[in-house]
C-alpha cells in the first residue's frame, strides 16, 4: 500500500499546524494537545472544568447556550486547574510566581517532554520557548512541546530544563519473540525507550509501546523492566534487567496463549481505526500493519473520517483500496478500508468493507446542515454492501432505570448515537458498538433496551484508535484493545465475516474469552418455544482480569457466578461458569456478561464483556417488552423536540426529513405495543 497515498499531505498539515492540523477548534480539536498530557483519569474532570468556566463568562446562559460556547476558555489554563498542582511523569512545568520561577518535573532520560507554563503573578509575563513568543495573561498558562536543549526565556529568565536530563551509559538490547509482538521497555522512572525511528507510543495506562520482533533498541544502563504481549488472547511475559556498558543483550521473551479464538472458529475484529486523524505524527501504512500483527488482531477496519470540517482523511485510499484486502493482509488477518460516516448530533456510524466509495461522507461539519438524517448514509453504504453500525454511541453515564432523556437531552454536539433508536427499528443498523472508548456501561443499558424492544441487533467493538496520536489516553491504545468476535463460516474473509455480524454470532470483550450456550445454541439463534418450557443456560469466561459472569433475560440477571477468592488457585486460562434452568413464561433475549476487576490488560477504564442474544419465541412471538418499547418512544418523542431545537437547517423541508424518519420508527414500536 503505498503511503504516497496518505502521508504527504498529513505530514504538511502537522508541520504548518501543529496537532489539530488547521481543523476548526471545535472543543474536542482544542482538547487534542491537552489530552496529550492529561491522566485518562481526569478526563471528565476537565470537562467539569470547561463547562464551570463558560458559565462564569456566560452567567445565567441556558445550557444550550452553554453546550454552544465550550471552545471559549482558555483550555491551557483548564489544563493546569486540572492537575491542581500535580504533575504526570512525563510533564514538567515552569511555575512563574511573584519572586521566583522555577522548574519542576521528574528527571527523565526521554528527550522530548511537554511544558507547562504556569503563572501565578497578578500581570502578564513575556515567555519565549525556541523561536516562539508569547504574552501569558496574570494567573494564566501555555502547554508546549520541548526537548532538553530548547531555549525557554521568562521575562528575561533562561531555564535550564538540560537538569531533568539523566546522563547514563548505554547498552543494546536485542528484543526477539518468534513472532510480532507490542514491546514495552521502561526505566524506574517511567522513561519509554524505543528502536530508532519507531513512533514513541504510550496506551490508556501511559506506558510505552512499539511492534515487531527481532528489534534493536539503545537504552541505558539502568533497572529496566521489559514487556511482551500480543493483544488478549496472549498473556504477558516479563523480564527484569540491568544492562551492562557496551554491551548487546539478547532478550528473548514469549508471551504465552490465554485462549486461542481461531482455533474454536471465531475471529476478532476491531470496528473502527483511524490512521491519519489529526494528532501529533502522521501515520504511514506500515505502523497499522505493525500493529495489526503485532496484536494479532484477525479483521481491522481502517476508516476515512472528516475531523471538524470538510477534509476527509483516508479518502484517496478508500478509493485506491475499494473492495480489497490491504497488503499486509493473510489468511488469518485481514484488513479493509472503511467509512466514518459523521454528524455529531444524530451520532457516528463505522462502515465496513463497502464495494465502492459513497457519495457522502458527513452531515453538520463546516457549517452544513444536519440533513439529511443518517438513515440516508447508512441506505447508501448498505447499498454498496457495507456492514454498518454506530460508533462510541454514549458519553453520558445511563443505568438500567435511566429514563432516555439522560442521554438524548444534552444538547452539546458530543457525537451519542441518538438517531440509533430509530435507525435500527426500521432495519438499517446491523451493530452496535457496545465497547468504545466511550461510557461502556451505558451503551450496555441502551444495548438491552433496544433488543427488549424487538431490535434485532449484533454487540460489536470499535476503538476509535488512531495511529497518529502517540499518547492520548484510549485513542493512542493499540488497535484492538476492544474486540468484537465473530464465529465465521467458512474461511475468513472480509465477507465472511460480515455475515457473521449480521447474524449476530458475535460477542465483544475488552479481553476475557466468553461463551453462551442456551439449550446448546450460540449467540443468533432463534428458539422457538412454548410458554412453560425450560432453557438450559450456561455461560463461561476465561482471563485473568474476570471477576463474575451473569447470565441476562430480558426480565434481567437470572444468574450469575463469581470468581473464586484470591489464593484458591484458579489460573487465567481455567473458565468461571455459570449454568442455570430458565422458565419460559414470555418472549424473551438471553445474553451473557462479564464483569472485570482491574487489570493492567484491559485497557481502558471498565473491562467488560458481553454476547450477542439467543432469541427465545414464544408460541411464535418475539420479544417486545412493553417498557423497553415505551422507553424507545419516549426517546423519539425527545429527538423530535432536540431537533427541531438545535438542528442547523439550510431549508424548511429538511426538518420534515427528519420528522417523518421520527414518525415511520414511531409506528412500528407503536405496532409492537399491540
Amino acid at each position: 500500500m503505498s503511503a504516497e497515498l496518505m502521508l504527504p499531505e498529513c505530514g504538511r498539515l502537522l508541520a504548518e499546524h501543529g496537532m489539530a492540523w488547521g481543523e476548526p477548534t471545535i472543543p474536542y480539536v482544542k482538547f487534542f494537545a491537552r489530552r496529550r498530557v492529561l491522566p485518562a483519569a481526569l478526563f471528565d474532570r476537565f470537562w467539569e472544568l470547561v463547562v464551570k468556566a463558560v458559565a462564569e463568562l456566560h452567567p445565567g446562559e441556558p445550557m444550550h447556550g452553554i453546550g454552544a460556547c465550550l471552545a471559549g476558555p482558555d483550555y491551557d489554563r483548564v489544563l493546569r486547574d486540572t492537575l491542581g498542582g500535580e504533575l504526570p511523569p512525563h510533564l514538567a512545568a515552569v511555575r512563574v510566581g511573584p519572586d521566583e520561577i522555577r522548574l519542576e518535573g521528574a528527571p527523565r532520560g526521554e528527550e522530548r517532554m511537554s511544558l507547562l507554563i504556569d503563572s501565578r503573578r497578578d500581570e502578564a509575563c513575556m515567555v519565549s520557548v525556541d523561536d516562539t513568543r508569547r504574552r501569558i495573561d496574570p494567573r494564566g498558562a501555555w502547554l508546549v512541546e520541548v526537548d532538553h536543549g530548547s531555549s525557554v526565556v521568562v521575562d528575561g529568565v533562561r531555564i535550564q530544563l538540560d537538569t531533568l536530563l539523566i546522563p547514563t551509559q548505554a547498552a543494546r538490547l536485542r528484543l526477539v519473540a518468534g513472532m510480532p509482538c507490542r514491546w514495552s521497555v521502561t526505566s524506574e522512572d517511567g522513561s519509554g525507550w524505543f528502536p530508532s525511528g519507531t513512533p514513541n507510543r504510550y496506551d490508556h495506562h501511559g506506558r510505552p509501546y512499539f511492534h515487531g520482533d527481532d528489534l534493536v533498541l539503545e537504552v541505558p544502563c539502568v533497572p529496566l523492566t521489559i514487556t511482551a504481549a500480543r493483544g488478549m488472547e496472549y498473556d504477558e511475559a516479563r523480564l527484569e534487567l540491568t544492562p551492562d556498558p557496551g554491551e548487546e543483550h539478547l532478550v528473548q521473551l514469549a508471551p504465552q496463549r490465554i485462549y486461542d479464538a481461531a482455533a474454536r472458529g471465531w475471529y476478532g475484529a476491531d470496528m473502527h481505526v483511524h490512521l491519519n486523524w489529526a494528532g501529533d505524527l502522521a501515520g504511514v501504512p506500515a505502523d497499522v500493519a505493525a500493529a495489526q500483527h503485532g496484536e494479532d488482531l484477525h479483521v481491522l477496519n481502517l476508516l476515512t473520517g472528516d475531523i471538524s470540517g470538510r477534509r476527509v482523511h483516508g479518502r484517496e485510499a478508500l478509493e485506491a483500496w475499494t473492495d480489497v484486502d490491504l497488503p499486509w493482509s493473510d489468511a488469518t488477518h485481514v484488513a479493509r478500508m472503511g467509512v466514518e460516516y459523521r454528524n455529531d448530533l444524530l451520532g457516528h456510524i463505522y462502515a465496513f468493507a463497502p464495494r465502492a466509495a459513497p457519495g457522502r461522507y458527513h452531515t453538520e461539519f463546516a457549517g452544513d446542515a444536519d440533513w439529511p438524517p443518517n438513515a440516508d448514509g447508512l441506505r447508501e453504504l448498505r447499498g454498496l454492501g457495507a456492514l454498518v453500525g454506530y460508533s462510541h454511541p454514549f458519553r453520558t453515564p445511563v443505568c438500567d432505570g435511566d429514563p432516555p432523556m439522560r442521554t438524548v437531552s444534552p444538547v452539546w454536539r458530543d457525537c451519542a448515537a441518538r438517531e440509533l433508536v430509530a435507525d435500527v427499528v426500521l432495519g438499517l443498523v446491523d451493530s452496535l458498538d457496545v465497547l468504545a472508548h466511550a461510557s461502556i456501561p451505558a451503551a450496555a443499558a441502551v444495548y438491552r433496551r433496544l433488543i427488549g424492544a424487538g431490535n434485532r441487533l449484533a454487540v460489536t467493538a470499535g476503538t476509535d484508535a488512531m495511529i497518529s496520536f502517540t499518547r492520548s489516553g484510549d485513542q493512542s491504545n493499540p488497535p484492538g484493545w476492544a474486540r468484537v468476535y465473530a464465529q465465521i463460516e467458512g474461511e475468513l474473509t472480509a465477507r465472511s465475516f460480515a455475515a457473521a455480524v449480521r447474524a449476530g454470532r458475535t460477542f465483544a470483550t475488552t479481553g476475557p474469552w466468553l461463551e453462551l450456550s442456551v439449550d446448546g445454541h450460540g449467540p443468533g439463534h432463534v428458539i422457538q418455544a412454548r410458554k412453560g418450557r425450560r432453557i438450559r443456560v450456561t455461560a463461561g469466561a476465561i482471563g485473568p482480569e474476570v471477576a463474575a459472569v451473569r447470565i441476562r433475560t430480558a426480565e434481567g440477571v437470572q444468574a450469575g457466578a463469581e470468581r473464586l477468592p484470591a489464593g484458591s488457585g484458579r489460573a487465567s486460562g481455567e473458565p468461571l461458569t455459570v449454568t442455570a434452568d430458565i422458565l419460559v413464561d414470555a418472549p424473551t433475549y438471553v445474553v451473557a456478561e462479564v464483569l472485570c476487576d482491574p487489570h493492567p490488560r484491559t485497557l481502558t477504564t471498565t473491562g467488560y464483556a458481553l454476547t450477542s442474544p439467543v432469541y427465545v419465541n414464544v408460541d411464535g412471538k418475539h420479544v417486545a417488552r412493553q417498557e423497553d418499547v415505551r422507553w424507545c418512544l419516549e426517546w423519539l418523542d425527545l429527538l423530535e423536540d432536540l431537533i427541531k431545537r438545535h438542528c442547523r437547517l439550510a431549508a424548511p423541508y429538511q426538518i420534515g426529513d427528519h420528522v417523518s424518519l421520527l414518525e415511520q420508527a414511531r409506528a412500528v414500536y407503536l405496532a409492537r405495543l399491540t
